[in-house]
Parts: structure tokens; sequence; C-alpha cells
């Protein structure tokens, strides 16, 4: 017989071995130690036990699998929106799949999200709705879930769920010299620089909770002629796991952001050459970028500057019945 129950304090061991055995693809974060756990999931601050719905052999009380929920934020990302609800992780020891569990938790949590007020539910972390997988699944950020876990998508349309957002996934490969041109690049120079911060500055109360005790490295090009202000941004942080996965170490880069008044001059672009070049300088082997593909400017960006699609990311919808 399989029970289900809350999270509990001693979990976190078979949690992790849970993670590695049902996720071997390039997607994953493999979890070497359970303190992984405990920076992206259990130290945030509205982490609920009941969330985190456990699968247990009554036989032997061994973990046979899991499935994790919380809620997206409001509007202002100040605060939880509890409407919102996100399934963000599911997953089951491989040896005692086809047996329903994986059915059986998503309902679990389900029941969960809906009895604290969610009128929508969201199967896959993607940003801002990505209360937990950041750090640990997708990548640079939360794409929801990747076309690389082909059990993801036809599971989650048995239950009803309807795909809705996707994000494209793109890679760039390092050992080359990075040949970027564009006949704006020279003016642009004269004009602006790009500067290294070290620790990125965090926008939000959403962002703290989300990238936890990361500090990324911020580029930021300024217009020298008026006094350094700012036109452009873009966060980068290191990828350790997953590099270690993918064979070389990698980045990602967070966010690309250019000036409204300033876009369409090939700004983002100059800026994108740029730290591929320093995280080359680096000895990064790749760099890989998230574009929703409601950003088309982003995606062009993307294929503009030779970068290669690996991977595409879905998340999923089901609307409550009132």
């Amino acid at each position: 017989m399989i029970s289900f129950r809350r999270f509990r304090n001693t979990d976190p061991p078979a949690l992790a071995e849970v993670w590695n055995e049902s996720h071997p693809s390039r997607s994953a974060y493999p979890i070497r130690t359970s303190a992984l756990l405990d920076r992206w999931v259990f130290s945030k601050p509205y982490f609920d036990p009941d969330g985190l719905i456990v699968a247990t052999d009554d036989a032997d009380g061994r973990v046979l699998g899991y499935a994790l929920a919380g809620f997206g934020p409001n509007e202002a990302l100040s605060a939880l929106d509890y409407t919102n609800g996100v399934i963000c992780s599911v997953a089951v020891r491989p040896t005692v799949r086809r047996q329903a569990i994986a059915r059986d938790l998503v309902q679990k949590v389900e029941e969960y999200l809906t009895a604290r007020g969610a009128t929508t539910l969201r199967a896959g972390p993607r940003w801002p709705h990505c209360p937990f997988g950041f750090g640990l699944y997708g990548g640079t950020n939360c794409p929801g879930f990747l076309a690389s876990d082909p059990g993801a998508d036809p599971f989650f349309k048995s239950l009803g769920y309807a795909p809705a957002d996707t994000t494209l996934v793109f890679h760039k490969k390092l050992e080359a010299p990075i040949a970027i041109a564009d006949g704006r690049f020279g003016m642009l120079r004269k004009k602006y620089e790009t500067q290294v911060l070290r620790a990125a500055s965090v926008p939000t109360w959403w962002h703290e909770c989300v990238w936890g005790m990361l500090e990324p490295v911020e580029f930021r090009m300024v217009d020298k002629q008026a006094n350094n202000a700012p036109a452009a941004r873009a966060v980068v942080w290191e990828l350790e796991g997953y590099g270690w996965r993918w064979g070389f170490p990698s980045a990602g880069i967070l966010d690309i952001q250019v000036r409204p008044d300033l876009r369409r001059q090939g700004l983002a672009k100059l800026m994108l050459a740029q730290v591929l070049r320093f995280l080359q300088d680096q000895f990064f082997g790749i760099c890989e970028v998230h574009a929703p593909a409601e950003r088309p400017e982003l995606v062009g960006l993307c294929k503009s500057a030779t970068l290669e699609q690996v991977d595409v990311g879905t998340t999923y919808l089901k609307r409550v019945p009132r």
C-alpha cells in the first residue's frame, strides 16, 4: 500500500534520491547533497510543509515520490497571490511508475492549492510564477517543464491541463571566437561603455525570494556623454551544477533590458556580444539564454547572435471549477 503525507524534517535525503533518479535529463541540477534543497526550497519564507506531499511505501516507509506546490506573486512582485497556484515539481522513482502515484500526488497538491484560494492552477514554474524550481530545474531561469523531459507533456494533458506559455532555450558554445557583427557597433562603442558589477541589485521582494543567496553579476551599459546614465543591463550567474551535467563550465543570462527610448539601436546585441566575450575570457564553455515566446525581440536577438535553440519549456494551465 502507498500512503501520502506532508513533508517531514527527516525527508530531505530521500527527496534528493528521488530527484536524482527521476531527473536524469539535461534540464535538472544534480543534487549531490540535500543542503541544496535547503537553499532552493526549504529556506524560502513562504515554504509550507503542507505544500510538499510525499508518497511512501507502507511496508518499509520508503519515500517513493513527491509533489511540490506553491503560489505565484502579485503584480507588484511584493507578496504572494493565493489565487495563482503553481505545481513546481512532481517526481516518482522509476521503479514504481505506472502505479498512478504521480496522478495522486498532483491531486493532493491541487487540493492544497485550491483550499487556500487558488482559482488558476499552473503546472511548470515560469517567471514570475516560480515559487520553487529556480536553481534546481530548467537552467538559467524557470521555463516551465522542458521538452527534454518527455513525460511531462502527456502527463499534464491527461490531467486536464492545457499548454499555455512557452520558453525557448538557447545555448552559445564559447570554444570559438565570438563573431557577432553589426554596423552600428562602432558608433555605439564611442558613446557607451560597459561596467561589470560583482553583485546585481535585487529589484523586488520576489526576486530576492526566488534568487535567495544568489549573487549574480550585473553588466551595465552607461552613456559616457550623459554622466554615465544607465542605458542597458544584463544579469548573469554561474550555472555550476548544470555545467557539470553539460560537460562545460556554464553561465546563464537571467535578463537583458534596454531603456525604452534607446531600443532598436543595437544596444542589446552589443551588450550580449560583450557578455559572451567576458564569459569566454573567464573560461566558460556555454552561455544559456531563455527567451519567452511572447518576446519576439529577445528570440530574434538570440538568433541574430548565432545562439542555438536546444530545448523548449511549456507551462500548463487548469482553471478551478467554481
